[in-house]
Formats: C-alpha cells, structure tokens, sequence
C-alpha cells in the first residue's frame, strides 16, 4: 500500500493543477446535480418488520384515514373565557371546517365533534383541535402546513393563543450556524501553533472544506431519491471537517518535517503520502468499516446516516491523498519551515526519534542552518531543552502503576452514569421553548397530561367479530383497566368494517420509561383479547414505533460494540504484529466509550451543567447516539493508536529496546496527536452551544469521546502499559504471524523500494541483476544488459523459466537486485510487465486453421485504440523478417500470410511466435526456447534467427539450452552478452549464422 500511495503523491505533486481541476469539476457537478434534482432532508423514523411499522402498512391500506400524519392545533382561549362560549366555539368550529376543505387533509375532528376525546381541558381554558393527513409526515407538502398555520392563526386576531404540535410539526431538522465556524476558528489557531505558518494552517482547512462541500453536495443528490434525515449532513459535516483536518495534518506535519531536513520537495511529498497517508488511509478505512456496519443494524434512517458520514470520511481520504499533495506540488518549497525556527529544530529533533540525541543537533540547526550551510557544520549550541511530550513520557514510565489506576479509576467514574442510558427518538421537549411545537407539547402537557403528547394506537382486526359494537366496546374497557392508561377513546372502525382503531393515552410522557413499560404490558395482553373477542390487536402509533426503533438499537448496542472491538482487535494485529498491543489498544476503546456515555448520559438525561451548555430539557439518550458514538470513535481511537504506537514499534524492531521505543515513539507522535486531538475536540464541542437534538448530543460525545481518548488513553494509559509490558507487548505467535496479512502502514516496503529504485538510477542497461536470486533458479547470478542488444541465457530449463519470468515482471524475486528499463523489481512489476513480452515456446498451443495473417493481425491490433486499424503491410513485413530467419534453413519454405498455423514446421511455428512478441512492441523481448524442438546443437542458431524478427530498438533475450560456440561478441551486428546460470553446461554448439542487418532494423510500425 505504502508504495502505491508514493506514487500516487509522486504523480499528485507533478500534475498539481489536473489534480486541483479535477477536485474542482467533482464539487462543481455534485453541488449543480444536488441543486437540480432539488434534494431536501426529512425526518423518517422507521424500522420495517417491527410490529408497529406493520400494523402502519396495513392502516395505509385498509384504513387510510388513519395512517396518514396527524397534526394537533392547540387553542387556548382569551384570558377569562372559555372554549366553551358561544363567540369562541364558533370560531373554532368555522376553522375546523376550514381545515378540513384543505388538499391532503383526510379528516379534521373538532373538539366539539362526537368522535373527539377529552379535547377540552378540564378548566376549559385549552382545546384540542386533530388535523389527519392522507399520507405519512414526508408527504406532507410545506405548502400545506403554511395552510394550516395561516387558518390557525386567525383565531389570534379575536385574542386566543394558538400553536401547532403533532410529528409534522415537531421540526428536528439542523443547520449550520456560526458557532461552528468558531470551532473551525479554534482549529485554525491550533494549525498555527502546531506549524508557525500561516500558509501550512491554512492547508489542512482548506482540503477539509472542501472535503465537506464534496460530501454535503452527494448528499444532497441521494437527498432526490431516498429520505435523508437532517442529522445525516450534518453529523457528515461534524466528522468531515475533523477528520479531514487531521488527515491533513498527519500528512503535512510529516512533509514539513521532511522538507526541514532538506529532502527534495517533490520526494517529500510522495513519501509523506506513502507513510503518514498510509495510517491516514488505515485510519480511514476502520470508521468507514465501523460506519458502514450500521447497515446490518436494519435502520434505513440509520443505514443512511452511516452511509453519509462513511462518505465523508472517504472524502477527507481521497483529499488528503490527493489534493493535499498536488497543493504541495503548487507551494513547492514555501511550505518548509524557515530554518532556525522552533519548528526546523523540532523537525530535526524528529528525525532522530530521542530528545536527547536531537537536543545538540537543534541547537545547531538553529545557529548553523542558513542557505548553504548544513546543520552539521554549524557552530554547537546550547543544547535544546526536552520537549513537552518527551517529558510527560518519562515521568509516566517512572511511576506506570500509579497512572495506570488512576487512569482505570478515574475513567471507571466517570462511566458509572452510563449504566442508567436511556433510550428513545426525541419528540418535541428537546426543542426550544419558544418554538410552536414545544409551546403547543408543554400546553398539552399542562392542561391534559403528559400522554396526550404521545397517544398509542391499538389497531383492532374486527373480521371475524359478530357483535362489532359490543366487542369494541368490551376491548376499550379492558384497555383502560390496564395500569399506566389515563383514557381510551372509543373504537372507530373503518367504512368496510375490517379495522378498528383505539386513541389509547398513556398517564406518562412518550418518551417516559412508564410509556416503554405500558406499550409492553398492551402488548402482553393480545392473547387474551383474541381468546375473549376473537380480535387480534396491534400496538401501533408514533410513540409504539419510537420505542420498538429503541428497543431495536438497544439490543444491536452490544453485538455491536462486540463486532467493534473485535474488528480492532484484529486490524492493529495486522498493523503491529502483536497481541497485547490490540487487546490494550481495545480495552481503553471500552474505557473511552464508557466515559464518554456517562458524561453524555450525566448532562442530557439527569441534567448535570444542563444550563450551562444551552440543554433546553432533560430526558431520555436519542437512541441512535450509542451506536453512532462506538462506530466513529472507535475510527478516531484507532487513529491515535498507529500515529503513537507504530513509531515504538519501528524504534523497537531497529534497538530491540522496549523502554527506549516507548519513549521515543511517543515523542515522535504526541505533538501530531495532540494537535489533531484539539481540532476535533474544538470542531465537535462548537456544535453543543448552538445546537439541537440529536445533534446537540452527539457533539458532546464525541467531543468528550476524542478529548479522553486521546489524552488519557492513549497518551497516558498506553505508555504506561507499554512500560509495564517490556518486550512482551510485541510478542505474536508465529502461527498467526502466518495467517495475518501484513499491513505495511509503516511504510517499511516503501523503504525497500526507495533503496531499489536508487539502485537501478546508478545503472543504465535495459536489464541489470546483481546478486539476483529466484526461488528454484539456483544459486544467485549478475548481468548486465545494455539497451538493444541480444543477451543469450543458457542453464537448466526451469532456470532460465524463472529468470525471465522475474525479468518480466511476472514474478517476484527473492533478493538481490534488478532493474528493467530503470524500473526496479519487484516494486514497479506493473510497468515492467506492460514494456516486456514474454515468449515460452515450450507452452505455444497453436490453432491449427488460423492463418498466420489473422495471427499477426489480432495480436497487432491489441496494443492499437479501438478506432485504429492495424496499418497495412506491418503483418507482410514480420513475414518477410521470419522468411529472412529461415532462408538457407534446409527443409524449410517461405512462409506466406495466408497459409495456416497446421501446415507449418515445428521451426516456422517458433519464429512465428516470436514474430507475434514482438508485435506487441515491447521494448524487451524475452524468448525461451524450452527444451524441446531446439534442445539440440543447432540451438544456438536459433539467437541469430530471433534477433534477425526483432525491431531494432528492442532488447532481446533468449534462453537456450547451450550458448553459442567461440567467443563472438556480437550476433549480426547486435552486441551479445553472455549469461550461464550456475549449473549450466555449454556443451557443443554451431556459430550462430551471419544475417542481413537490414532485417532486424525498423519494425511493423
């Protein structure tokens, strides 16, 4: 992975400004497609298959009336009158009528109307006026609740109060406010500190926001087909920006690093990409893993939201990747920082991993780096004192028992309130006070009961009833028995009498653990209803769906976290090679969810500094938080995990010291984590002051989440473990070191490829082995191959299969070196194995009937456009070249593109083969000739007759049983080079016949 990214920074870097248009283009479409299609969210809290979504199916066809949105307009009348009076009565009455002449308003019921239940308040100050829509609360149009609001409101021209509640008006959408751009502010400054340079702060801001524009525009598109709540944007926004700044600073803080110790800005780029984007990337990928594992959960609404925040997370990804760079591409140079400064000298103190060793050498880079000096030559300074980081860690390895308990304890607190988490989907208490629908739910609350906020309904299948009128009756007594019921109204059947429908009201809030309680006890009682009446029931209703949505989120909470832990468990076993490193790194995972549910559970639920960070209600959890927490911090926990442990694992695996790889590994990683943990602590805590809902609440969990993770647990808990643990923290059984696949985040494949590809610059053949060893080739072989000439390799088949295999790039090598074209192996296979054809002619399978004419075209027109034809006569001049080959071959007759495959000689077949190589035009061409046909003296012939086929410019090779005899150093007017594998016998061989140059220059071209 390392080297991929290296050449994806590599390649960023040179062609900046395609990189910057292209990012540009996708904003541009996606905003203009979302602008388009019109796409707006909407709230849509449902789970199909619970028994309250069901009996809401089934309600929308046999009973429509009633399964449509419903809205309640409260009125209150005039200081000392009643709804009662005459003047009053009418004047609702006249807008009941009103109401119900408008377009999807399926019902309106008056609260004087017969069907209508306690809609007068006991003092007969307040009434209850029931609006019913034909379809569900997403399909209620703007335009018409603007109707409904307009027809209520007249009602405040003749001094009542009027104000709207119900789930079409109980508004929990969410927007940006500037607030957040404070946040955003907050990190800004953090950049500025961290780097000293306004320049590099402002990068990671930059390819943040438009990490986010990118993410919010998508949405937006998804928004035309398929509802999106508007928690979904903007918990995409939240993690956007975080983490899209600190994907950004990983990278830049290691290009800065880089460019401070003189390393060439082009290669500090890609190698900044390969090692701190190859954590961005792994990073990355364990919260879109995470988030995308609310799909198995079976919440569309939460299915979308992990989707959205998954998606912008890949954003942040690809931009850091990308973008980042190819702005690096642009700045160039100015990114570095200015020598002498704090940040130069933490740069070099950096390189070298230890305060100690790095103090003197700050010092004189602070005094001696000018234009060119080197750092080396300076004038010795002071040495520099340790930094903070470096500090903090040796005072907790000198005492790791003591952080360790009062870490645990500390954390362990803080959890306890966690244990009281109550779930539920919010309803209009979390609004603001001055908001219509919390006015209109506090009212209603006051003048009638909490639970007319949240009426159960009990759908009631009355097929199978003879005596409709008494049952209903008898169901509605037995209803009202139960405990926690204030009222039930009477059951209303619809026009075919297949369905019946009971208001049941509950004596406790809908979002109260007593209503949770009675919907269950409602439920228990169905089989004694069915077995008295012979009506089967459901328990349906807004307030039924949003505890069975709870009841549903509360159970996946703990397979969850199990698969979440589990996950990370197994990533950072891949990452770090150990077992003790991911069991730790899980465990304070669980230490920082608990925490973080407890403080969340602490203000929100029971109301601690409520007022202090603007909570308008208490109650309960929004039942989505939990999951949503674990799938996201446990991406962050992760993150500060390999930015922190890899370098003691890569200081460990060079010292073999474990003390001294903790220390310098957490040097090396603390300023990095301690600026991204304060970004995203300030970009998640700026959404609580301002924020709503849901929102609100998940703000402050994940800033708390990330503050404690960060600083408590991973950089005080872990180095203390780590401490304790010794050289048993990297321990891993060499049965699964076998079975885990190796993440190279660290870059050490990077590192192995810089070396070789440094090597193969040093040489200028078209092939170069030194010390060159495949497995089952033998002993290792060097050569070396200018460009152009005929290389002749003789030894043992298998052998020379396996080497031109690895030359080819279709095998890897086990050591040594080898470079092809200037690219080295096995690193840059890909490209070598586009530019080297490979002929075995021991595996040709030739088709009898095929002419040699359409062979040669077909395999010409491969490398063609699809547009373009094969130039004519470039298949007549590989004839003439083979024709060429064989002149003076005794038994052999020209060769002609119309005769078939069948009819020519084992000989003509071969050099036929060869021809069709080198109608790839490839620039190396490696034939072997198998130990079959040739595998006799004239073999050596056979190199002259190769060489005479191909083009001019094309390096060939050719592995023959025996090498050609004397010592000729060329074959036509080719240089040959001469290669015996260890083992080879050179045996009797013929001189390999003169040819015409003519023939091997120019090409099918």
């Amino acid at each position: 992975m390392a080297t991929l990214l290296y050449r994806i920074g590599r390649f960023a870097f040179r062609k900046a400004w395609y990189v910057v248009a292209a990012w540009v283009l996708v904003l541009g479409a996606l905003l203009g497609t979302g602008l388009a299609l019109g796409g707006q969210t909407q709230e849509s809290f449902t789970i199909p298959g619970t028994e309250s979504q069901q009996a809401i199916d089934k309600l929308e066809n046999l009973f429509p009336s009633a399964a449509g949105a419903a809205a309640t307009v409260v009125i209150v009348a005039p200081d000392g009158q009643s709804v009662n009076d005459d003047t009053v009565k009418q004047e609702i009455s006249a807008v009941a009528d009103d109401l119900g002449k408008l377009d999807q308003v399926a019902a309106v019921i008056s609260p004087y109307s017969e069907y209508a239940t306690n809609a007068i308040s006991d003092d007969g100050t307040t009434a209850l006026l029931k609006v019913q829509f034909d379809g569900p609360a997403t399909d209620v149009t703007d335009d018409t609740l603007k109707q409904v609001t307009t027809a209520g409101d007249t009602l405040d021209a003749d001094g009542m109060t009027v104000s709207y509640g119900g789930e079409v008006f109980t508004n929990q959408t969410f927007g940006l406010t500037i607030t957040e751009g404070i946040g955003v502010l907050f990190a800004g400054i953090v950049l500025f500190i961290t780097f000293g340079s306004l320049l590099a702060a402002g990068l990671p801001l930059l390819s943040a926001l438009i990490g986010v524009g990118v993410s919010f525009a998508g949405i937006t598109v998804v928004a035309a087909f398929t509802s999106v709540s508007s928690t979904a944007p903007m918990l995409a926004v939240m993690i956007g920006l975080a983490v899209g700044i600190d994907y950004a600073l990983f990278i830049l803080s290691r290009h800065r690093s880089q460019l401070a110790q003189g390393m060439d800005a082009e290669e500090s780029a890609a190698q900044s990409v390969a090692t701190a984007g190859a954590a961005v990337v792994f990073a990355g990928l364990t919260v879109i893993i995470a988030l995308l594992g609310l799909l198995v959960v079976g919440i569309p609404f939460l299915s979308v939201m992990g989707v959205a925040a998954a998606f912008a997370v890949f954003a942040a990804v690809t931009i850091a990747i990308t973008l980042l760079p190819a702005i690096m591409g642009i700045s160039k140079g100015k990114l570095a920082p200015k020598p002498g400064s704090r940040s130069a000298r933490r740069a070099i103190a950096a390189a070298s991993h230890d305060d100690e060793s790095a103090a003197e050498r700050a010092g004189n880079a602070e005094n001696g780096a000018v234009e060119g000096e080197s750092s080396a030559a300076a004038t010795p300074a002071k040495p520099a004192k340790p930094s903070l980081g470096g500090r903090w860690v040796r005072l907790v390895m000198k005492a790791p028992i003591v952080f360790i308990v009062a870490v645990v304890g500390l954390l362990g607190v803080a959890s306890i309130p966690a244990f009281s988490l109550d779930l539920n989907l919010p309803t209009a208490a979390s609004l603001p006070e001055s908001s219509s629908a919390r006015i209109a739910y506090d009212t209603i609350a006051d003048k009638f009961g909490p639970g007319y906020n949240g009426t159960i309904v009990v759908v009631a299948d009355i097929t199978q009833t003879t005596d409709i009128q008494n049952d209903l009756a008898g169901i509605r007594s037995d209803l009202e028995a139960v405990d926690g019921v204030a009222t039930v109204g009477p059951g209303i059947p619809d026009e075919t009498l297949d369905t019946a429908i009971f208001q049941v009201v509950p004596t406790t809030a809908p979002d109260a653990p007593e209503t949770k309680a009675l919907v269950e006890r409602l439920r228990d009682m169905k089989g004694e209803v069915e077995a008295q009446y012979g009506t089967p029931f459901t328990v349906s209703g807004q307030t039924a769906v949003a505890i069975d949505v709870s009841n549903q989120l509360s159970n996946a909470l703990i397979p969850f976290g199990i698969l979440v832990i589990g996950l990370s468990i197994l990533l950072l076993a891949m990452v770090f090679r150990s077992i003790a490193v991911p069991v730790k790194a899980a465990l304070g995972f669980a230490l920082s969810v608990g925490a973080s549910f407890g403080v969340t559970v602490a203000v929100f639920q029971n109301g601690l500094f409520a007022d202090l960070l603007g909570v308008h209600s208490t109650g309960p959890i929004i039942s989505f938080l939990p999951i949503l927490l674990m799938a996201i911090l446990f991406g962050l926990a992760m993150d500060y995990e390999v930015f922190l442990v890899s370098g003691m694992r890569e200081e460990y695996v060079k010292t073999k010291d474990a003390k001294r790889a903790v220390r310098v590994g957490f040097q090396h990683g603390a300023r990095v984590v301690t600026a991204a943990a304060l970004i995203m602590f300030f970009v998640f805590f700026a959404f609580v002051p301002e924020g709503e809902g849901a929102i609100k609440a998940i703000a402050l969990a994940l800033a708390v989440g990330v503050f404690v993770d960060a600083f408590l647990v991973r950089m005080t808990l872990v180095p203390a473990v780590m401490t304790l643990l010794g050289k048993h923290a990297w321990y891993l059984p060499k049965w699964l070191g076998r079975i885990l696949p190796n993440v190279d985040v660290e870059g050490e494949s990077l590192r192995g490829h810089i070396e070789e590809r440094e090597w193969a610059r040093r040489h200028e053949g078209a092939v170069t082995a030194e010390d060159l060893a495949v497995e089952g080739s033998g002993a290792p072989v060097s050569f070396d191959i200018p460009a152009g000439s005929v290389a002749v390799v003789t030894g043992e088949t298998a052998a020379r299969r396996l080497i031109g295999a690895a030359v080819a790039g279709r095998i890897a090598p086990d050591s040594g070196h080898l470079q092809v074209l200037g690219h080295c192996l096995p690193s840059e296979s890909g490209p070598v194995a586009k530019r080297v054809t490979l002929v075995d002619l021991d595996s040709r399978r030739p088709d009898a009937t095929t002419t040699v004419g359409d062979a040669l075209n077909e395999r010409l027109r491969l490398g063609l456009p699809w547009f373009r034809r094969v130039p004519p006569g470039d298949a007549d001049e590989l004839v003439v070249r083979i024709n060429r080959a064989l002149a003076g071959v005794e038994g052999e007759a020209p060769m002609d593109i119309h005769r078939t495959l069948g009819e020519l000689t084992p000989l003509a077949q071969s050099l036929l083969a060869v021809a069709l190589g080198v109608a790839d035009r490839s620039d190396v061409l490696v034939v072997d000739a198998g130990d079959g046909d040739f595998a006799h003296p004239s073999t050596p012939a056979f190199a002259g007759a190769v060489a005479s086929i191909a083009d001019r410019s094309t390096t060939v090779i050719i592995g023959l049983e025996s090498e050609p005899a004397g010592h000729a150093s060329t074959v036509g007017d080719r240089a040959l080079v001469r290669i015996a594998l260890p083992g080879s016998d050179p045996g009797a061989s013929q001189t390999i016949p003169s040819t015409d140059p003519s023939a091997s220059k120019g090409g099918p071209r």
